[in-house]
């Protein structure tokens, strides 16, 4: 399987586990319109707002892979797909089969200022 061929394939399963979030998101801001209950003392243990921020936490968690996926597209349509983000080496093959979305070498993702910032959670 080429590299477009498993980013358009995950850009489908994150894409399908978008729909699915966003509509358990909105059934939790659904239930929680018709009530008056009190979130923070509910007896039950689990709220509703805390069920409504944990699934837009998972959506918001699907729509940055979704992004991610689009960026790595991107690069495989310029040609630059592969290529380390910092140093400019090749990623190697076996990272970009375990994170085909990487955008940083193994020794950029883990050393030097990069390790620390924005490239990390980038890469």
């Amino acid at each position: 399987m080429t590299a477009q061929e498993r980013l358009e394939q995950e850009r489908r399963r994150t894409e399908r586990r978008l729909v699915d979030l966003r509509g358990d998101y909105r059934g939790f801001v659904e239930a929680s319109k018709d009530t008056n209950a009190d979130d923070e003392h509910d007896p039950e243990g689990a709220t509703i707002a805390f069920e409504r921020s944990q699934a837009g936490a998972l959506v918001h968690q699907a729509e940055e892979q979704l992004r991610e996926v689009d960026a790595a597209l991107e690069r495989v349509a310029q040609g630059t797909y592969g290529v380390c983000a910092v140093c400019g080496e090749e990623i190697p093959p076996g990272r970009l089969e375990v994170r085909p979305t990487a955008t940083t070498c193994v020794g950029c993702a883990t050393s030097g200022p990069a390790a620390s910032g924005a490239a990390t959670r980038r890469g």
